[in-house]
């Protein structure tokens, strides 16, 4: 019987490029290389797209039906062109997956109607849109530098109506006595900012949370890492030794170690407590990254 059981082109080409005849010579260091990534896994580096849609897909398949009410509520969510996938006829990015989890982590255990709330450092407007779009907030304030409140606004004038628009105020940094003077707030929030803010600043920050907020929701890393192997290092070297400057939790980690993380987890708690009243109600792992930590306090002071 005849039988045609040679290498497909592709597989010509491949044994040509990656896996040749000598290949097998040494296996050091085989499985992070091209021999492994023609085999068994795809290139991260050329396939970050395609990691990245899985990370989503698995995250979107794992939401349960409260999460994916909440996602549901939060129109114009597509607005930008984000990276996405589709979940339950629903588009999912990464963003608003992250959203709609924080926001449930937060509701299980502060109401939100009619509540007044502060970000500090909101990127593009991502958590004040969730927010906006699943409860009746009575004010949504955005404390920022000026460059990135300027795509917030943007973006948030575009994806909002005209009546949740109207309920967030903007406040340059520069104008941060506009919050000192303003009526007190029953939440606070930070997510992936203060680990860029040098420690003296997130001091002034939390000093402000500790006398102007009832509560205080903060998601952030548990500690810095310095493997190049992670990104690269691509913004440089000085990117990276001004990173390792930043934030109040500085201690380098793997942060793939789930011992290690752990082990960081009592400092990131102690951190981030804005002063001796407040008490940490809840904390957990964040979703999906293995080295971000999820708090919330109250403030004991009421």
């Amino acid at each position: 019987m005849a039988r045609n059981l040679q290498a497909s082109p592709q597989w010509e080409r491949i044994q040509r490029g990656w896996v040749t005849e000598d290949a097998s010579a040494d296996l050091t260091g085989f499985k992070s290389d091209d021999r492994n990534f023609n085999i068994s896994l795809w290139s991260p580096e050329a396939n970050g797209v395609r990691y990245l849609k899985t990370l989503v897909y698995q995250l979107a398949t794992g939401l349960g039906e409260a999460d994916w009410a909440r996602l549901r509520n939060i129109r114009n969510r597509e607005f930008g062109d984000p990276l996405t996938v589709r979940v339950g006829g629903e588009p999912v990015c990464l963003d608003y997956v992250q959203a709609v989890l924080e926001l449930g982590f937060v509701r299980r255990r502060i109401g939100l109607d009619r509540a007044r709330v502060l970000e500090i450092g909101a990127g593009y407007g991502r958590t004040c849109h969730a927010m906006l779009s699943n409860h009746d907030l009575a004010e949504y304030w955005i404390v920022d530098l000026t460059n990135t409140m300027r795509i917030s606004r943007e973006y948030l004038r575009t994806v909002l109506d005209d009546a949740e628009f109207a309920k967030v105020r903007f406040v340059d940094v520069r104008d941060i006595d506009e919050v000192v003077g303003a009526e007190r707030f029953d939440l606070c929030v930070n997510i992936h900012s203060f680990a860029e803010m040098t420690p003296e600043t997130v001091r002034e920050y939390l000093d402000l949370i500790d006398g102007k907020c009832a509560a205080f929701y903060v998601k952030n890393p548990v500690g810095k890492f310095l493997d190049p192997k992670l990104d690269g290092h691509f913004k440089g070297r000085e990117a990276v030794e001004e990173a390792l400057r930043t934030g109040p939790l500085r201690r380098v980690l793997d942060i793939f170690d789930e011992e290690a993380v752990a082990s960081a987890v009592p400092e990131f708690v102690a951190a981030y407590r804005p002063g001796d009243g407040w008490g940490c109600v809840a904390h957990d792992r964040a979703l999906p990254w293995s080295y971000f930590w999820q708090a919330l306090y109250e403030n004991g002071r009421g």
